[in-house]
């Protein structure tokens, strides 16, 4: 296969040019800045298109086992490379949770079937529920890439520090979600302008400043004492306060991480006002000097990686009321064209920047191999158009469709998704 005269954008390599890429089976054989002969080559004419390593998401829920009727692994992955993500890592808040050896194999069976890189994370406590370590070192030596309760954050510091001093030991990350339920009388809706709408408590900003704090005095405290820290995932932020708890904490410990969702970096609580229970999530949608300072967040390097926090529900579901509903929205066709709306375009980030965000940033701290374009490694190429506007649609590849952006107007459509070589999405 041949990608022809295509803009060639990989951060790994700060390269920036337009040229051809070869792929030979599952790899690129040769990249050829200005171009080169054809061959008895399969050509894909890439004129005005961009090609950039296959998009990597570090944070998705499948919610494969025991919730199939939201999503599978099988429309997950389709609505990933429907995205142009060619490497997406689950979360582990399944049923039965993925704490044990037996559901680790089967989710990761079925990963191994799809025609992306589908990896996975398995629980840090046993069901989830922060008393108990999960036996982390077999779940590591089994494939699990991480370790997370996410959806349900850990109380106990004494427990966290367990799992970090265990995690140090072998080589994972850790992904925290950082929601106090002691200060959230209503999740899902910003204690503020949208709680007093809805007449409700609402998730005060205090319940994930807290714990966001909480954690990097742990992990720093632990790296102070023994010289050893795992890389640490502040998961989906949400408020400035946190943003900024990153940033110094980074200056000192560059084992903290933060990732950012689209809708946090779009998005403020009129949202939810607007479109009710469609973009009811945790954490919640806040002010918008929250949204900007995750947006500055990601310009200075604070914030390195980009995760939907895909999280798939039934129209029946989200048709309950504010306070019954069930969090979350779907991202994964909606992440890149949001991305390039919302902070290219307005010259927040370069290009540059925002693929090094959804590619370099999340395969590094979890340790895949992704996020490069490099003669010899795989062919996961996202090609896209920089410059085609389109209106989001009210169905996806996904089986759900809980999303606030239906019936938005983005700029940037994935074109192609390429993976080990295999074309597994073509909208040409």
């Amino acid at each position: 296969m041949l990608i022809k005269n295509v803009r060639i954008t990989d951060p790994a390599s700060n390269t920036d040019v337009t040229g051809d890429i070869h792929i030979e089976g599952h790899t690129i054989s040769r990249i050829v800045p200005g171009g080169s002969d054809e061959a008895d080559e399969r050509v894909i004419d890439g004129s005005g298109l961009v090609a950039v390593p296959g998009l990597v998401d570090a944070h998705v829920h499948f919610r494969e086992p025991g919730f199939e009727y939201k999503e599978d692994i099988d429309t997950g992955a389709a609505s990933a490379a429907s995205g142009g993500f060619t490497s997406v890592i689950m979360m582990a808040n399944t049923r039965p949770a993925i704490d044990n050896p037996d559901t680790l194999k089967e989710v990761l069976d079925r990963a191994a079937s799809q025609n992306i890189n589908v990896y996975t994370c398995a629980d840090v406590t046993e069901g989830l529920r922060g008393e108990r370590l999960t036996d982390m070192k077999l779940l590591r030596g089994l494939g699990a890439v991480g370790f997370t309760d996410d959806g349900i954050p850990i109380l106990d510091p004494d427990i966290v520090r367990q799992a970090m001093t265990m995690a140090a030991g072998l080589g994972v990350p850790l992904s925290f979600h950082e929601e106090d339920p002691a200060y959230i009388t209503n999740n899902g809706i910003n204690a503020g302008k949208a709680s007093e709408y809805y007449k409700i408590g609402g998730s005060p900003r205090a319940a994930e400043i807290s714990l966001i704090k909480r954690d990097i005095d742990i992990a720093s405290s632990l790296l102070e004492t023994t010289g050893l820290c795992p890389d640490i995932v502040i998961q989906h932020i949400s408020s400035a306060e946190g943003v900024e708890l990153v940033r110094e904490a980074r200056r000192t410990n560059p084992h903290i991480h933060a990732e950012a969702t689209p809708h946090h970096f779009s998005l403020t609580e009129d949202a939810v006002i607007e479109h009710g229970t469609l973009a009811k999530m945790n954490p919640p949608l806040r002010t918008e000097a929250d949204r900007q300072a995750v947006i500055e967040g990601l310009r200075d390097g604070t914030i390195e990686m980009i995760s939907t926090d895909h999280a798939p529900h039934s129209p029946e579901e989200k048709a309950k009321s504010i306070t019954e509903a069930p969090s979350g929205i779907i991202g994964l066709e909606t992440s890149l064209a949001l991305g390039m709306t919302n902070l290219v375009i307005p010259g927040y980030l370069t290009l540059m920047q925002l693929i090094e965000r959804m590619t370099v940033g999340p395969s590094g701290v979890y340790g895949i191999t992704a996020g490069a374009l490099k003669t010899g490694g795989p062919a996961d190429i996202t090609i896209f158009d920089p410059n085609e506007e389109w209106i989001v649609p009210d169905h996806f590849a996904s089986r759900s469709s809980n999303t606030p952006f239906t019936g938005t107007k983005l700029t940037g459509r994935v074109i192609m998704t390429i993976c080990g070589g295999k074309i597994v999405c073509d909208r040409r």
